[in-house]
């Protein structure tokens, strides 16, 4: 890359988990569902997951003509999908819209869509839609979008889900959004998880349950923010940032999560320990020295 200057922009437009919510007690970290786009000036963007935070993302996006995104969706809960049919710029014929995922077989993933966004349950269907819409099957896959090198890996959650890598201008971000911890051993991880996160620079992972609730939903698919950091420790990961925050959660909540975790993070060789917010960004140089800039 010799001396270059590329960015790649990771922005969090919703980071709740579950269920969207509003109330006063959560507006700080943000109500809407999972949804992260990673942007660089040379690519087209990317998202991960298609969740109610996609609903403004899209709006910020209006009126780009011509515009290609690619979307990797971890899973078909409806945390996850269901911001795709609010989505603005799928109003406009010139947009192409690439999702790739997983339903398992026999299902393939346009099927699936094609199953949850119809009558009874929706108005219209995603060919109604004027923009062009593509389907992509994917899963233990390795592919490139654009300049982005992604990896695609199954990882325990309940149901079938993946999680996913992308490398794109030297910097690594892993995204594993649900992620069942082992209740009966919490230093156990994944092969596949690991593979996914090893010395990645930025991890984006599960933080939803504090440790009694992990033994009232046991087989939930998810996981402690204690987990997460052990994950992050294990991965050699530099940064790791708590997400799909509980809906029952409020602010005051999710600042304990991180204050405690963030105390432990540097003992066990995580540099920044941080929670997903609604609405920011952090911002990655290309070069080794990488910097970061915005608040989360």
């Amino acid at each position: 890359m010799g001396d270059t200057q590329e960015t790649v922009v990771v922005s969090f437009h919703g980071v709740r988990g579950s269920t969207p919510c509003s109330c006063p007690t959560v507006q700080r970290y943000g109500g809407n569902t999972s949804c992260v786009s990673v942007e660089t000036a040379e690519a087209d963007p990317i998202v991960l997951d298609l969740g109610t935070g996609l609903r403004p993302w899209g709006h910020a996006l209006a009126g780009q003509s011509s515009l290609t995104v690619n979307a990797l969706v971890t899973h078909l809960h409806w945390d996850h999908i269901q911001g795709l049919p609010f989505f603005a710029p799928l109003l406009c014929p010139d947009t192409t819209l690439n999702i790739y995922g997983s339903a398992g077989p026999p299902e393939s993933l346009a099927e699936a869509f094609d199953r949850f966004i119809a009558p009874p349950f929706f108005p219209i269907r995603t060919a109604d839609l004027p923009a062009t819409i593509n389907f992509h099957d994917v899963s233990s896959s390795d592919f490139v979008l654009g300049l982005a090198s992604v990896m695609a890996r199954p990882v325990p959650h309940v149901g079938r889900t993946n999680g996913y890598r992308l490398d794109l201008h030297g910097f690594s971000v892993a995204y594993v959004p649900d992620h069942q911890e082992p209740v009966d051993d919490p230093t156990h991880v994944d092969d596949r998880v690991l593979e996914l996160c090893d010395g990645a620079d930025l991890l984006i992972h599960d933080g939803q349950l504090w440790p009694d609730e992990l033994m009232m939903k046991q087989r939930w698919g998810h996981s402690t923010p204690d987990y997460a950091l052990e994950v992050a420790r294990q991965a050699g990961v530099e940064t790791l940032v708590l997400f799909h925050h509980d809906p029952a959660h409020d602010d005051a909540s999710v600042d304990e999560m991180v204050q405690r975790l963030g105390e432990r993070g540097s003992e066990v060789g995580v540099s920044s320990v941080l929670a997903a917010t609604e609405g920011t960004s952090l911002t990655f140089a290309a070069q080794s020295s990488r910097s970061t800039s915005g608040g989360i």
